[in-house]
């Protein structure tokens, strides 16, 4: 590590693990069942432990995810808002998303979520035909996520998510421009367009859907980044396309630091004492990591970050903009140089392109983004 290294922005992630059905396609950290008591207790204190690592930094966004994190209380909602604010400091555009559900007990809340400090919702709708929905194990229906989306907008959310799936069962490329479409007559600020994919350890996994071929994905993936940035959605990301594009996702892809609270949630920061870069890491179960706090043992573990240069290739080679060498140097510590022969191999591939120190991944780049990676490894 040298010199290079300077501070990044820094954001907080918090994971809510509860939901209220887990989707056959989900393999993030989510459990159905009955909402713990004393969890955002639990979360203050998770925070408290990490601060000696960020000490007075500012926070430039939070992200409250899961999980349905809309299923928590109104009340629980403003003591963890609360104690966020007593604890940290904000920037005077700091952007609060929560992650929301469409189902009606949750749009009843949304009023009290804007009035709480959350200014940015991410709507998981996923598709406007109910029988995708009904496929996806989804528990809303199509008119309960439009009204959803209006509701959000009546009391004051301006900046707003729809997350929308493609290459679904039984699902044509006309189908899913009209999913894009009806997702765009809603004018939100935000569109997350991504490929429905069978991940290990879910029940889509083990049961595999029958999905349309690779080559009408792609299309379904062609026509409507096409259709997006017609319409004014400039992509900025691989699946993200927005008017206002998200000052948290930015932070990811740019390898900034962040704090991971809750449980599983995990945490990239940059400690400017010692010049090293470390991830935490919280336990995994919700009922492990609720206990560990009323029997104070140790939640988190702490890691050096092992491959600084693929962890940032594997995140800034997502932006469509592509990025400064500069920025690599000043977010890992090391010289544009220790990559060199990874970046003329890929040139040479016709994946990357670099002119005037500024690297970029072609269309094929973007297209064969694994392997784009993986030159990186």
């Amino acid at each position: 590590m040298n010199n290079l290294l300077t501070i990044p922005p820094l954001s907080l992630y918090i994971h809510y693990p509860w939901c209220l059905k887990k989707c056959p396609y989900c393999d993030f950290n989510s459990h159905e069942g009955e909402v713990k008591t004393g969890y955002i207790n639990a979360l203050i204190e998770d925070l408290e432990g990490d601060l000696k690592y960020v000490q007075n930094r500012v926070i430039e966004s939070i992200f409250i995810g899961g999980g349905t994190p809309s299923l928590m209380s109104t009340e629980d909602a403003n003591n963890l808002i609360d104690g966020l604010k007593e604890r940290l400091a904000f920037s005077d555009n700091v952007e609060i998303t929560m992650e929301v559900n469409p189902g009606t007990f949750e749009v009843e809340k949304f009023a009290e979520f804007r009035n709480i400090g959350i200014n940015r919702l991410s709507i998981g709708v996923q598709s406007f035909e109910d029988r995708q929905l009904k496929f996806l194990g989804r528990v809303h229906s199509s008119n309960e996520a439009i009204n959803a989306i209006t509701e959000a907008q009546r009391v004051g959310f301006k900046n707003l998510n729809i997350d929308l799936m493609y290459g679904l069962n039984g699902q044509s490329i006309d189908m899913c421009i009209e999913d894009l479409n009806k997702a765009i007559e809603l004018n939100p600020s935000h569109i997350s367009f991504y490929q429905l994919t069978l991940e290990p350890n879910t029940l889509f996994s083990k049961f595999p859907p029958r999905l349309p071929s690779e080559e009408v994905i792609w299309e379904m993936g062609e026509k409507g980044a096409n259709l997006l940035n017609k319409k004014g959605f400039r992509q900025y990301e691989v699946s993200a396309y927005s008017t206002t594009p998200s000052i948290h996702n930015l932070n990811y892809w740019t390898f900034g630091d962040y704090i991971g609270i809750g449980s599983g949630a995990h945490g990239k920061i940059t400690d400017m004492n010692t010049h090293q870069i470390f991830r935490t890491l919280k336990l995994k179960s919700p009922n492990e990591y609720l206990l560990s706090f009323k029997k104070n043992k140790k939640t988190s573990r702490k890691k050096m970050v092992d491959s600084l240069s693929f962890e940032f290739m594997l995140n800034g080679l997502r932006l469509i903009d592509g990025f400064d060498s500069g920025l690599y140097e000043s977010r890992t510590g090391l010289s544009i140089e220790s990559v060199r022969s990874q970046i003329i191999k890929a040139e040479k591939l016709n994946l990357l392109d670099t002119r005037d120190n500024w690297i970029k991944p072609t269309k094929s780049g973007y297209s064969f983004l694994n392997e784009l990676q993986e030159i990186f490894l």
